[in-house]
């Protein structure tokens, strides 16, 4: 059963040019450009449901390596069929950031996504649909500066 929260994970790389960002654009909107999202199954956490979100849509299994974000946005429950399951009192679902470095991993699209960019900061920046991905990717880029030998 679907739970009531979202995940979004910034899939990003350090190359000899710079970090690189994993934007990837929806096969059912064209024009939109986002990272990894998906929600929860069951009694997942958070944490378990970007582990396997990114397995899904990016082929990249790993339990480790991941970030776990400040930002959080919500989505109102009425963008979920799921909804009617989640009782009353649910008007909004969290979304919980997370990210991935996924050093020398190569991803391989989900039939969720038509295609995958790896971008620097800027152009990520310029691509993405949602604000909240907009957001994420703005911590983690400030985060990534203050990180050693990143």
């Amino acid at each position: 059963m679907r739970a009531p929260f979202q995940i979004l994970v910034i899939p990003f790389r350090h190359t000899a040019n710079g970090t690189e960002f994993a934007v990837l654009r929806r096969s059912d909107a064209a024009e939109c450009w986002q990272f990894v999202a998906g929600g929860g199954e069951g009694d997942e956490s958070p944490r378990q449901a970007a582990e396997r979100e990114t397995r899904e849509e990016i082929g990249i299994a790993t339990d480790q390596d991941f970030v776990e974000l400040d930002s959080m946005a919500t989505v109102p429950r009425d963008c979920f069929a799921a909804a009617g399951s989640w009782g009353e009192e649910v008007y909004v679902v969290p979304e919980h950031c997370l990210a991935v470095d996924v050093r020398d991993r190569v991803p391989t699209l989900s039939r969720e996504h038509a295609a995958l960019r790896w971008v620097p900061y800027d152009q990520a920046f310029g691509l993405l649909k949602w604000d909240s991905n907009r957001t994420a990717l703005w911590e983690l880029n400030e985060r990534l500066k203050k990180t050693p030998n990143h």
